[in-house]
């Protein structure tokens, strides 16, 4: 038999990376595609919307606006009940509800309908988010738990894919628009769906069990089940259970969740305003010439950005790539703004509108999700991530419902000079937040005292 000779917490911290960890990803990873497919969509069907119902300029920002200030309900509630019921508890519920959620939306009967479903879709997407970043983050290595939690984020880039992907193949076959957007909020049921399924496979997190609800033995039974043996934790309590409040954290969590304002403001402004934007910059482009940029714009730039922050996150430091590419996104956005004539020409304005796009994804966009899930302790994690997710979806929203108002006052090239603004905002809040790469969870929350998690070789079989 195998003799476990070390903490749950320790155990899972000293764990070789395995297939165990990819399972967890694919699993609240196709949750989080999503989110992302849910919340880009939109775009897309602002565009064929409004070449088939011509809807009035309040009803085009409700109806891009109202799924984000849903979502920051969505997290703050989510990630409270997240904490105090467990993990799991809502997970299955979240992604049944956004599939259902999806296909209503389609069936709309008109926009103020369509409106309030994208409203409660944005529910239980918001609520996604925390339970998401802290179920991985609570399962993963303290070497890879960057990669890991990063991994499950660069699943946004899938959905960022997929709409104006499918979009061109909707228009390519001669569809009516009516049908070509109904058909795209459709689709949003189908990940979700599988993540439905899959979630049921997923323990509760071992470090809620054990640290909340005080039963290590259940928590490492679990563990050692789910990874096939390869972790083996001890099924001794690990000593008190966390009592960590909010309030000891209050530095961490208005540097996480004021980053993640900033950022988002910066992001979802431009990233659903993109189809506008682009056609400031060539008014003349067709629909599908415009959705292809969009397209491009995503693969060539932020794909890569994803690979290549998941790839170097641990090495470089979640803190200090959150700070570079701030720094990036903010100068890429200041030379559109300087150069107003890279607004006048397509090709120099894409160029440079896909540097923004390269350091969002290889920079804060995966940053902040990923630091919000590292900063506090078992007891209190959820509900911290939730708040910085709350509060960043606020800014999103803000973003979104103004920047056709903002454009229309100072220009393309003035709105984006208050992007860059908010980048360096950005970048000088991330100075005050910890690094936490390499350290294990309990180490930079403050749960335990320093140690040392290297990997070690798994305990030997040991015969009577």
């Amino acid at each position: 038999m195998i003799r476990p000779s070390v903490p749950l917490s320790v155990a899972l911290n000293r764990a070789p990376l395995d297939l165990f960890h990819l399972r967890v990803v694919l699993t609240v990873g196709m949750g989080f595609l999503t989110d992302a497919y849910d919340l880009f969509i939109v775009s897309a069907v602002l565009s064929l919307i409004r070449q088939e119902l011509q809807p009035t300029a309040t009803e085009v920002q409700l109806l891009s606006s109202t799924t984000l200030i849903a979502a920051f309900l969505g997290a703050v509630v989510c990630g409270w009940i997240a904490d105090r019921v467990g993990r799991k508890a809502i997970y299955g519920v979240q992604a049944l509800a956004m599939a259902i959620l999806a296909l209503a939306s389609a069936l709309s009967p008109n926009i103020l309908i369509l409106i309030i479903l994208r409203f409660l879709l944005g529910l239980a997407v918001g609520g996604n988010y925390p339970v998401t970043a802290v179920l991985m983050s609570e399962y993963a290595n303290a070497r890879d738990r960057g990669r890991l939690v990063g991994m499950v984020f660069a699943m946004q880039a899938v959905g960022l894919v997929a709409g104006p992907l499918i979009t061109l193949l909707l228009l390519s076959t001669n569809l009516s628009y009516n049908l070509d957007w109904r058909i795209l909020l459709a689709l949003g049921a189908i990940p979700a769906l599988i993540a439905f399924l899959l979630r049921r496979t997923l323990p509760e997190s071992p470090r809620f069990i054990s640290r909340v609800k005080g039963d290590t033995a259940r928590a490492a039974s679990e563990v050692q089940t789910y990874s096939h043996g390869h972790v083996n934790p001890s099924p001794a309590n690990e000593g008190l259970r966390t009592r960590a409040r909010l309030s000891q954290y209050l530095l961490p969590l208005i540097g996480t969740a004021g980053t993640w304002f900033v950022f988002d403001y910066a992001y979802y402004g431009n990233s659903i305003s993109t189809p506008l934007i682009l056609h400031q910059v060539a008014p003349d482009a067709s629909l599908m010439t415009s959705t292809f940029w969009t397209l491009m714009i995503f693969l060539v730039a932020a794909v890569p950005g994803y690979i290549l922050a998941v790839n170097t996150m641990d090495r470089i430091g979640h803190r200090r790539l959150q700070w570079i590419g701030f720094l990036c996104m903010g100068l890429a956005f200041l030379a559109i703004g300087i150069f107003p004539g890279l607004t006048q020409t397509v090709v120099p304005f894409l160029l440079v509108y896909s540097t923004s796009y390269f350091f969002a994804e290889f920079g804060p966009n995966t940053t902040t999700f990923v630091l919000a899930a590292e900063l506090f302790p078992v007891n209190i994690r959820a509900t911290a991530h939730g708040i910085a997710a709350g509060i960043a979806k606020l800014g999103a929203f803000i973003s979104v419902f103004l920047f056709q108002i903002i454009e229309s006052q100072i220009g393309l090239s003035g709105a984006l000079e208050v992007t860059c603004a908010f980048s360096i905002v950005g970048a000088l809040l991330t100075l005050v937040l910890p690094e936490p790469a390499g350290k294990s969870l309990e180490e930079v929350s403050r749960e335990d005292p320093v140690q040392t998690y290297a990997p070690v070789a798994q305990p030997q079989p040991v015969h009577p």
